[in-house]
């Protein structure tokens, strides 16, 4: 198997999901055979948005020949992860470089992973939410826009409200009595909105 393990490894975070790791060749007369390509191994450490950590998932990618530099997709926005380069010849892998640690930058998160609408009233629903189960990243708030629709399924004026992130529900108040409301939910970090999620419900005809 080869001697020598790739030096120089160099991780490039291009985006929140993608980073491009390059490393100098080993000298060929250390591959002791046919040089095959190199390996990257790399695995996530934790989320940086929670600290739970679950059984590490160690991911291959192989790139073949002579190449120095590899672009690692499908990476998880607001985690932190290690890596290491190993050259392979026909009889297997060399010794692996020395881990190196990156971090990806925070993304959009998921849609909230619940809307419910309870208690109607003549002029009041109750809001209840679940945060979303990928924040990928710090959530700055959440987004409710709602709007009537009357009985020609026309929709009327949109209302939009921001929500502080460590809230999970909401009284809405002075609304129209036995009317039907279309509500659009999503949450927010630093980088942008995530997808949202819709529910109606309707007030109530009289007490």
């Amino acid at each position: 198997v080869p001697m020598v393990a790739p030096g120089n490894v160099q991780v490039h975070v291009i985006n929140s999901t993608l980073a491009k790791v390059h490393w100098d060749p080993v000298p060929l007369k250390t591959v002791r055979g046919h040089l095959q390509g190199y390996k990257v191994y790399y695995w996530k450490v934790q989320s940086l948005s929670r600290r739970s950590r679950r059984h590490v998932e160690k991911k291959i990618l192989t790139f073949r020949g002579n190449k120095t530099f590899g672009m690692l997709p499908g990476l998880e926005p607001y985690s932190s992860y290690k890596l290491n380069v190993r050259v392979v010849n026909g009889k297997g892998e060399g010794p692996a470089s020395p881990d190196k640690v990156f971090k990806t930058p925070e993304g959009v998160p998921s849609s909230p992973s619940f809307l419910k609408i309870t208690n109607p009233t003549l002029d009041s629903l109750t809001l209840e939410w679940g945060s979303p189960i990928h924040p990928n990243g710090v959530l700055t708030s959440y987004t409710l826009k709602f709007q009537p629709i009357n009985n020609t399924h026309e929709l009327g004026p949109l209302v939009e409200i921001r929500i502080p992130a460590n809230e999970s529900s909401l009284i809405l108040k002075n609304l129209n009595y036995s009317t039907r409301y279309k509500f659009y939910f999503n949450a927010q970090t630093s980088v942008g909105s995530g997808s949202q999620i819709t529910e109606e419900a309707v007030t109530i005809m009289d007490e």
